[in-house]
């Protein structure tokens, strides 16, 4: 396994700095996505019922916009209009995405407490892969 890139992002909404390294101890899951692609709108609404009936002290949910790839100015607003309640950071253009060799949106990675990645889906996986994945990296 590889140790997962640190990063250092902003929250859509509140400005506030969310670091990865300060989830060392705790699984977490990635998503990186854009409000234009249909499947990360249908990704992000799945997670979206995942998140709010989840155990937030075994894992935690961040969701990265990728800004570099974005085709609307005020993601905040979207999200809003969404109605998500998960942590939903602003990418800085595609660095972060980019650092995680990510080819496609949506993506989600899943890292465990050591901040090693234990697994990488692309843009093909369906939502009982990304399930499946958060079994194994739970367990």
């Amino acid at each position: 396994m590889k140790q997962a890139p640190t990063f250092s992002l902003k929250h859509a909404l509140t400005n506030e700095e969310y670091s990865l390294s300060s989830y060392l101890g705790k699984s977490v899951m990635l998503t990186f996505w854009t409000s234009w692609c249909p499947d990360s709108r249908v990704d992000l609404a799945l997670k979206q019922r995942l998140y709010q009936s989840m155990d937030h002290s075994k894992l935690e949910m961040l969701m990265i916009n990728v800004t570099g790839r974005e085709r609307i100015e005020h993601v905040g607003d979207f999200v809003k209009e969404q109605g998500y309640t998960f942590p939903v950071l602003l990418d800085d253009g595609r660095t972060t995405y980019d650092q995680f060799k990510c080819a496609g949106v949506p993506t989600t990675i899943c890292i465990n407490a050591d901040g090693q990645i234990v697994t990488t889906l692309g843009e093909q996986a369906s939502f009982q892969d990304v399930t499946n994945a958060l079994a194994t990296l739970l367990n």
